[in-house]
């Protein structure tokens, strides 16, 4: 008798769809199976204390760095994008899993508080304590990068991690797990589980005590909808149509080659990518033409021979092309490429100048190597503009003296001045957005304490006369409270 075959799907080489791997598909109740697994090994996990998951998580980036070249191959061959990139992105990955260990002890020390006069008698303290299993559902664009910002702080944390990666890039999330389980001192601590859709629905609902998702906003809102049937709470990192501000006073030459690069590279694949520019009509036909200069050097092409790699999903070739013509149609220019930059898997760079804000291709994320670039008037037209998005993800701004003050008006989650994608480097601090952009942070203290709950513990140290909460409270004891109340105003905390 035949045995059953177990249902699978296999990855794809974005360059030439050749097959890379075959994966299985986690059906529901396996995906349970895995829960219940990392709920048994969670108390394990919180007993080893700060110093024993420091130990195996340094052990673990050390195993990742020293196999660098490994694992970006793999990267590259799942995503399409050049090995150098790649390797960059495991770079900052490593970065991130050292901070979480080095710093979860310190963020998640208990704080003492003040009890307030009535209450002088009490001590009144806030521990953090992990929630016990999260779930991480990780992006196709970052396959390593993005979910590790999750995962790495989410154990650190003293949480036991169950990881859905991409349909795009399996391989990567097992290599991940693979490599962990090296040095993890028991089973179950990081496990990754395959599969499409269903897989990361069956996450959602398997009894986890949160959910780290990264992915489209459309997505996420499913995502958000399924947890919330079970009470599950969400962390949300989600698209973006991130503005570019240019002061009258920037430095142009850095400006356009930090800008082209967060537009271009990954294939403009990336949520805190430049996607419109607002550029002060003083500098603004010098900045255009540097663009055009430096989108005419970079190409698309397979890795090794492009400046960056094709459209990892092909379902977002019909966005890109889309927006294009959008753009034209509503009165935009393209001032380098056009439609015919389309060549699908790969898209040739393209700069468009005065598209009308209400054009789709202004509004709506594209998540390709095209870059909008409109005059404005003042900055505080740019600052309108920026904020006139239901996305609310990144944002940069270039000037030599202002750069502050329009940071500080601009709705969003984070903002460079005078580079690009440099939040996003800093383990310090926190990454996430706003609006359609997400809720809820990663990386950094407050990216450690979305994986924690807090504790409150008030204890009485001695005992005092007057009896406020008791049914043995007096009327003296009432006139007292009332009459302390008014000499302090208030402030009896």
């Amino acid at each position: 008798m035949a045995t059953k075959r177990k249902p699978s799907f296999n990855s794809h080489n974005p360059v030439n769809n050749e097959v890379i791997g075959t994966y299985p598909l986690w059906s529901k109740s396996e995906v349970n199976e895995a829960v219940a697994h990392a709920q048994s090994a969670s108390p394990a996990w919180q007993a080893l204390g700060f110093t024993g998951r420091k130990k195996v998580l340094l052990a673990w980036s050390a195993l990742v760095i020293n196999r660098v070249d490994h694992v970006a191959e793999l990267i590259s061959r799942e995503t399409g994008k050049p090995v150098s990139d790649a390797r960059l992105e495991v770079s900052m990955a490593v970065n991130h899993i050292g901070w979480a260990a080095r710093h979860a002890e310190d963020v998640m020390r208990t704080s003492y508080r003040r009890p307030g006069l009535l209450m002088a008698n009490m001590s009144a303290t806030v521990e953090r304590a992990p929630l016990g299993v999260v779930g991480v559902i990780g992006p196709w664009n970052y396959p390593i990068f993005t979910p590790v910002g999750s995962i790495a702080y989410a154990l650190a944390a003293g949480n036991t991690v169950v990881f859905k990666p991409s349909e795009y890039t399996p391989g990567v999330g097992m290599w991940l797990e693979e490599c962990f389980n090296e040095v993890a001192p028991f089973a179950d601590i990081f496990t990754t589980i395959t599969g499409l859709g269903e897989t990361g629905k069956a996450l959602c609902t398997s009894g986890i005590d949160k959910l780290s998702f990264t992915g489209s906003t459309r997505t996420a809102k499913l995502v958000a909808a399924q947890c919330a049937s079970t009470m599950t709470p969400v962390v949300l990192e989600c698209g973006g149509k991130d503005p570019v501000i240019v002061a009258a006073d920037a430095d142009i030459k850095r400006a356009v080659d930090a800008t082209m690069w967060s537009a271009m590279a990954n294939a403009g694949q990336s949520c805190i990518g430049a996607e419109r520019v607002y550029v002060d009509e003083k500098v603004a036909d010098e900045f255009i033409v540097r663009a055009v200069e430096l989108a005419g050097s970079i190409h698309s092409g397979a890795p090794g021979d492009g400046s960056y790699g094709p459209a990892t999903m092909p379902a977002q070739i019909k966005v890109i092309r889309s927006h294009i013509k959008a753009a034209i149609a509503d009165g935009g220019t393209c001032v380098y490429g056009g439609p015919q930059s389309v060549q699908a898997p790969f898209v040739q760079p393209v700069v468009l100048v005065d598209v009308p804000e209400n054009s789709t291709a202004v509004r709506e994320e594209t998540f390709g190597p095209i870059i909008i670039i409109n005059r404005v008037a003042s900055m505080r037209e740019a600052i309108d503009l920026s904020n006139a998005s239901h996305y609310g993800l990144g944002a940069n701004v270039w000037s030599k003296r202002q750069g502050k003050r329009i940071a500080s008006q601009l709705i969003c989650g984070m903002v460079a001045i005078n580079s690009t994608f440099s939040f996003a480097a800093v383990a310090s601090v926190p990454f996430g957005g706003v609006k359609d952009s997400g809720s809820g942070r990663v990386h950094g203290p407050e990216g450690l304490l979305e994986y924690t709950f807090a504790r409150t513990v008030v204890r009485t140290r001695f005992d005092l006369p007057l009896h406020f909460l008791s049914f043995k409270r007096r009327p003296q004891d009432d006139r007292l409270v009332i009459k302390v109340t008014k000499l302090l105003k208030g402030r009896l905390g």
